[in-house]
Parts: structure tokens; C-alpha cells; sequence
């Protein structure tokens, strides 16, 4: 059976669209077009689009004399994408493709694709946001290692060995910031590219939430200040997640309410909704998924603030940490199929909900797959 043609709509494309003939005519001028080039249909068509769109590229040359559709090149087929300014500085990011009838043929229309900037100015901002965080926090912990393992070598002998210890130890320190830090590099570009993957066993929930309670503890945080709340053994259903994963999210989480609040730690478990508009609304009926809440008393999370946490550099009102680790966190529960969320807890502080599915994924697949 043949496909049936499709007749499409230039208005409906979703960059601006701009068609000129072979005399350089402007034939097609979309509604998008309109609105990034900020040049009404009617001054352009019908018009010489070189003289409607007087483009000159990020040198200052005129871009139309410098490309020329009509008279150049008869091998030349278009041009990638490019940032072209009009008159005014508006900028336009340009793609270009010259149609000919034959190999060798003058150009019978030369069909221009616009879209605006502001998309790629904020992913340059991003970068380059990215480069100074990590210049930054790269700088503290290789300073503060290249200074003591310079200090040892030279006047190894001058020190006693608790000095020696200490060293080591802040040493050690800081290259575990190191590590962590580009661990969160390297999720991030495996999120943001897609490619994020984890490996999923069978996880004891209560047992690795009591792990997390222990290792704060004995990090010296009081252990009066941390309460673990886990069902009895066998009233949760299976979860399967990547354990190492798991281990990264939880750690972020109870790290973030120990060190934003001089009040309680809580970590609790139990059953809910998966529905991330739905895991702090107690009557839901749904009990789909594992859910797991840290929760601490200190100053919370201002309201106005709550849906940029998961966001690249959110650090709230403090200046410390590359403001990644969120990110990561929503990154990292995703891609396990579960949700999170931020609300304000009952002890002052904020309650970070998160939900993992229930059950074995690999239930119901054939033996051989």
C-alpha cells in the first residue's frame, strides 16, 4: 500500500519560515517568521528578501553579498545553521537551503528557516555557568591538597605523626570533593544527553535508610537529632533500584537536611502514590510505589523557590555547594521511574518526598529475554 501524501501547512512548522524565488522574491512569510524577525509579512513579500532582510553577520558583513543564493556557486546547496543580526541588533539564528531544479541549475527558490536566540543563549549561559562553578570548586580542594602534600614532602621530618594524620586526612577529604564533583559532571551530561542508565537488583529499603542514619552519626552529627521511622519487615512490597544510585540520592538528601538545620532528622518509608502531583496528598488511594521522605527542622525552603530546586545552581539562600546535586537527585530518581518532590515538613524544615515503583520490573517477561 502506497503512503498517502501529506499536505503540510508552513504555519505549521515550528521555526519562522521564509521562501524567496528565483528573483529573490519574498513568496512565503509565516506568522513565526513575523514574530523573530519583528518584520511584518507585508514589508516583505513581494520584495527583494536582500533588501527586506539587510542581514550582516557576528563581523559585520553584509551576509547576503557574502553568501549569494542566485549568483554564486551552482554546486552550493544551503548553509547550517548561522547567527545573523538585522538592522537594530536582533539577532536570528539562519538556516538556508537553496533549491535547484537540476545539478548545476540556477536556484529556483532559496527556502530560509529562522528561529530566535534565546534558547541557545541560555544553553551558552548554562555552559559557561557550568565552567565557573566547576573552576571554583575545583580551586578550594586541589589548593588545599597541593598545599599539604608540598608542606609533607619538604618537612616531612618537622611534623609529629597526629600532624601527619591530620594532613592525610584533610587531604583525603578533599580529594573525595573531587571525585564528587565530577561524578555530578558526568551525570549530568549522561541526563541531560539521555544516556543515563542504571542496573536494578532487589534493595532493602529499611536497611539502607538505617545505614544512612548510622553513617550521619558517626559523621557527629547527635544522634538524638536523627529519628529512622520504618514499617515492620515484610509490609512493603519489593522495590528493585541500582543500589550505588540509590545510595548517591539518599546520601545528597540526608547530607542537605543535616547540614541545613540545627534541628531533627527524619527519615521515613512506607507506601503511596507514584503521581508526583499526588505523593504529598495523604487520602490518595493509590499505594503503586515505595515512598521514602527526609525531612528536617530547620528554615525550610521559601515557597517561591520550591520549583526551581531541581534546577542546575538552585542553592536556596546558601552560597556553598556547586548547586548541582539536586539536579542529579531528580535525574538519578527518574530514570529509575520514580518521582520527587519538595513540600514544607511538620517539623519547620523541608520534606523531600520520593517515590520509587513497586514490584519486580522484570515480572511478567519471558524467561529467555
Amino acid at each position: 500500500m502506497s503512503p498517502v501524501p501529506v499536505l503540510l501547512d508552513p504555519e505549521d512548522l515550528p521555526d519562522g519560515l521564509v521562501v524567496a524565488d528565483a528573483d529573490a522574491r519574498a513568496v512565503v512569510v509565516t506568522a513565526e517568521a513575523e514574530r523573530v524577525l519583528g518584520v511584518p509579512a507585508a514589508d516583505l513579500l513581494g520584495r527583494d528578501v536582500r533588501e527586506g532582510l539587510p542581514w550582516q553577520d557576528t563581523s559585520g558583513r553584509r551576509w547576503w553579498a557574502c553568501t549569494d543564493p542566485w549568483s554564486g556557486l551552482a554546486t552550493r546547496r544551503g548553509h547550517r545553521e548561522r547567527l545573523l543580526v538585522l538592522p537594530g541588533g536582533r539577532e536570528v539564528l539562519v538556516t538556508a537551503r537553496y533549491v535547484r531544479p537540476g545539478r548545476g541549475r540556477p536556484v529556483s527558490r532559496v527556502v530560509l528557516s529562522v528561529r530566535p536566540t534565546a534558547a541557545r543563549r541560555r544553553a551558552e549561559q548554562d555552559h559557561a555557568g557550568l565552567i565557573a562553578t566547576v573552576a571554583h570548586e575545583l580551586r578550594s580542594p586541589l589548593t588545599s591538597v597541593k598545599g599539604f602534600t608540598s608542606t609533607l614532602l619538604r618537612r616531612w621530618d618537622r611534623f609529629s605523626d597526629e600532624q601527619k594524620q591530620l594532613m592525610l586526612r584533610t587531604v583525603e577529604h578533599d580529594a573525595d570533593r573531587v571525585t564528587r564533583l565530577i561524578t555530578e559532571l558526568l551525570d549530568i551530561s549522561r541526563i541531560d544527553a539521555g544516556r543515563l542508565e542504571v542496573r536494578t537488583l532487589p534493595v532493602d529499603l529499611a536497611a539502607v535508610l538505617r545505614g544512612h542514619a548510622e553513617r550521619a552519626v558517626a559523621s557527629g552529627l547527635d544522634p538524638a537529632r536523627i529519628e529512622v521511622r520504618v514499617p515492620d519487615p515484610g509490609a512493603l512490597p519489593e522495590v528493585w533500584a541500582d543500589h550505588d544510585r540509590l545510595d548517591q540520592v539518599l546520601a545528597n538528601l540526608v547530607e542537605n537536611a543535616v547540614r541545613h538545620g540545627d534541628g531533627p532528622v527524619r527519615l521515613s518509608l512506607g507506601t503511596g502514590p507514584l503521581t508526583a502531583e499526588h505523593l504529598d496528598d495523604a487520602a490518595s488511594p493509590q499505594a503503586d510505589a515505595v515512598v521514602v521522605c527526609v525531612e528536617d527542622g530547620g528554615a525550610g525552603i521559601a515557597e517561591a523557590h520550591i520549583p526551581l530546586v531541581f534546577t542546575k545552581f538552585w542553592r536556596g539562600e546558601s552560597r556553598g555547594g556547586t548547586g548541582l546535586g539536586l539536579y542529579v537527585v531528580r535525574g538519578l530518581v527518574e530514570a529509575h521511574g520514580g518521582r520527587i518532590v519538595v513540600r514544607r515538613s511538620d517539623l519547620g524544615g523541608a520534606r523531600f518526598v520520593l517515590a520509587l515503583p513497586a514490584g519486580d520490573p522484570t515480572a511478567g517477561l519471558h524467561p529467555d529475554l
